[in-house]
């Protein structure tokens, strides 16, 4: 059973110090502002958490992982400063996942879009079925996911975020997105992820924690800069998205 709330759900579990958030949203796992707001705020407060040492993130349902930002909220922004704060919201959840001082592993089961794919690709590990194909369809609007490219490249390296941004109406399967170093291992089923996710997470929650901490910060060295960067590559999608290209390809999806 999904949620049927318009701003979507966030829950987190806590239990044998592994934290599970799960996230979903009636269309498709998608993302409103208010839902990326929660789920940056939920990464802050349990980076400080004693009783965490390892964090699930994970999406409703058995169908997509996530569908990326809301559409509605998309086609319904008029001015820069709206555009700015609607990208915002991934580079938000993406700066928090990094500098979350605890390790986060992704458990994607489906299909996923867009800021998705960020998502994705901001956590530290992730396990994913055979179902979890990827897109960055965002050329097909003219914009560009400029904002989450950072986290991408930083898993599949330029050539695979080049493949993946400028081959924008085709699927990449999950294996070759394990291929390029996105996944760490993929699955037949959920069934097999679910049982494979709590082996790992008992596995790695009774590490010393000082250690995952340390290795989260080597993890992410060299990528200090991008509470800025983000933010800037906001402001480009922010511009973009207000162009006539944008407006009518928008328009045409609307219909």
């Amino acid at each position: 059973m999904g949620t049927t709330r318009p701003n979507g759900s966030l829950y987190t579990k806590i239990e044998n110090k592994i934290a599970t958030i799960e996230f979903g949203h009636p269309a498709s796992n998608s993302f409103p502002s208010e839902l990326l707001e929660r789920l940056a705020n939920e990464f802050h407060i349990l980076s400080t958490n004693d009783e965490v040492a390892i964090i699930v993130l994970k999406s409703e349902k058995e169908k997509a992982f996530c569908a990326g930002a809301s559409f509605d909220e998309l086609i319904a922004i008029d001015a820069f400063e709206e555009g700015k704060k609607f990208f915002s919201g991934f580079a938000n959840v993406i700066n928090a996942m990094r500098k979350c001082s605890k390790l986060i592993i992704g458990r994607v089961q489906g299909k996923t879009v867009g800021g998705g794919v960020g998502l994705a690709a901001a956590c530290d590990y992730v396990l994913a079925t055979e179902q979890a194909a990827i897109k960055l369809s965002e050329f097909t609007i003219g914009i560009g996911p400029f904002v989450i490219a950072p986290a991408v490249k930083r898993k599949v390296g330029v050539s695979g975020l080049a493949e993946l941004t400028l081959d924008a109406t085709s699927w990449k399967s999950a294996y070759w997105a394990k291929e390029k170093g996105l996944y760490a291992r993929v699955f037949e089923n959920i069934e097999e992820l679910d049982k494979e996710i709590e082996i790992f997470t008992e596995k790695l929650a009774s590490y010393n924690p000082e250690a995952l901490y340390e290795m989260k910060k080597a993890l992410w060295l060299g990528t200090e800069h991008w509470d800025a960067l983000l933010i800037e590559r906001a402001e480009t999608s922010g511009k973009l998205v207000l162009s006539d290209f944008t407006k009518k390809a928008l328009a045409k999806f609307k219909k």
